[in-house]
């Protein structure tokens, strides 16, 4: 199995990938991996989408920012969404959760490869 077939069984919802895509590139990230209760099975109806994001370079977010990203990318899924900057989560002093987040997190988009995980298209 794929990398790419192993990421599409891990996803407890199908995501709008040509949206995400669109998204990604309007808002300047360079990467956007899910993490958290959306890889695992405790994810329900009423659970909310983490996402780890890394901004192109020389982009940067003023707060206002990120409250838009997240009420966009809400109103894509039709559920509540967290965006954590990458940075931050690296940065962080938590070494629990910095290790359990960046060790889960599952990439979707990467414009460093200007690819989109398209296989998900087939979930």
């Amino acid at each position: 199995m794929s990398k790419v077939q192993e990421l599409t069984t891990q996803l407890a919802i199908a995501l709008p990938i040509d949206a995400i895509q669109s998204f990604c590139q309007r808002w300047q990230i360079a990467e956007l991996a899910v993490f958290g209760s959306i890889l695992r099975d405790d994810f329900r109806a009423d659970s909310d989408v983490d996402f780890l994001y890394v901004l192109k370079p020389n982009t940067h977010w003023k707060l206002m920012d990120l409250i838009g990203a997240e009420e966009e990318l809400t109103q894509l899924l039709g559920r509540k969404v967290d965006l954590v900057g990458k940075v931050s989560i690296e940065q962080s002093h938590n070494w629990l959760q910095k290790r359990n987040i960046l060790s889960s997190a599952k990439v979707i988009y990467d414009d460093r490869i200007n690819q989109i995980a398209e296989h998900l298209h087939q979930t």
